[in-house]
């Protein structure tokens, strides 16, 4: 096999590489028509890649970087050839994620380019919609007021110790006080270390301006600032928020929001 041959069976395994492709079948919630509903996508990508939303049909395309990774894709009925008032809401995940290609002018297919340049995999959270549909979205499931359907496990055992150790009475509510602005800010941050361990995979987190929402109607928020301590010094600045049960003792919600800033402190 001369040089050129070589050079060009490389060039072949590469593309494959980068053209690594799963497809997965949605799942379909909540009933819905197909005139109006929604489809919320979850993945994780180390690089960058493209999911592709064909009727309740999707492919997740490595197009860089480490293979992508299905978490969720639900719709409340299979996506329409042509769409009407079609939508694209990016909701969560660190880097870019960019409507490539609208299903009204591509033969049905929606197509979502996810860009994540920092080191390590990300969780990327998106929604297509269509029609009038006026349903709850995936940010509203994250800053709900109601628990979520989706309970963050560890908050759950903490609960779970809580009970058994007398902190709540037999209904489940603290049977002895509110809590405090403090203790709120504590539990919100438990919560939020959690999660934010599991997504950055350090335990390098320090907390900054963490304060209640001062807004009407938002007293049981607790908002605030996270830095997440990386090598040679660089620093990562997220927001957060949590809703939190002043009489229960417990968070309903936890979400870290956008990312904000990365700076080195000593000047770097």
């Amino acid at each position: 096999m001369n040089k050129w041959t070589f050079m060009i069976g490389l060039a072949v395994a590469a593309g494959s590489i980068n053209a690594q492709t799963a497809s997965r079948k949605a799942v379909l919630v909540n009933g819905g028509n197909r005139d109006s509903g929604k489809c919320t996508v979850e993945v994780v990508v180390d690089g960058s890649a493209e999911v592709e939303v064909r009727g309740d049909n999707a492919t997740l395309r490595n197009t860089g970087g480490q293979t992508p990774q299905w978490r969720r894709f639900e719709c409340t009925g299979a996506m329409p050839a042509n769409p009407a008032n079609f939508r694209f809401a990016g909701v969560d995940g660190r880097g870019r994620q960019t409507l490539i290609r609208d299903p009204r002018n591509s033969n049905g297919a929606a197509v979502v380019q996810i860009e994540d340049s920092d080191s390590g995999s990300e969780g990327y959270t998106f929604d297509l919609f269509w029609g009038d549909y006026s349903g709850p979205t995936s940010q509203d499931l994250y800053r709900q007021d109601t628990p979520s359907a989706f309970p963050d496990p560890r908050q759950v055992d903490r609960d779970r110790q809580q009970y058994e150790s007398g902190g709540y009475d037999r209904e489940g509510f603290r049977g002895d006080r509110r809590l405090t602005v403090n203790e709120a800010v504590r539990v919100c941050q438990d919560s939020i270390r959690d999660r934010a361990v599991a997504r950055f995979r350090t335990p390098n987190i320090d907390f900054r301006r963490t304060a209640i929402d001062d807004n009407p109607g938002r007293q049981d928020w607790v908002l605030g600032e996270l830095a997440v301590r990386r090598r040679f010094g660089r620093q990562e600045v997220y927001r957060f928020s949590c809703s939190v049960d002043f009489r229960r003792g417990a968070v309903r919600t936890a979400q870290i929001d956008q990312f904000v800033r990365s700076y080195y402190p000593q000047g770097r």
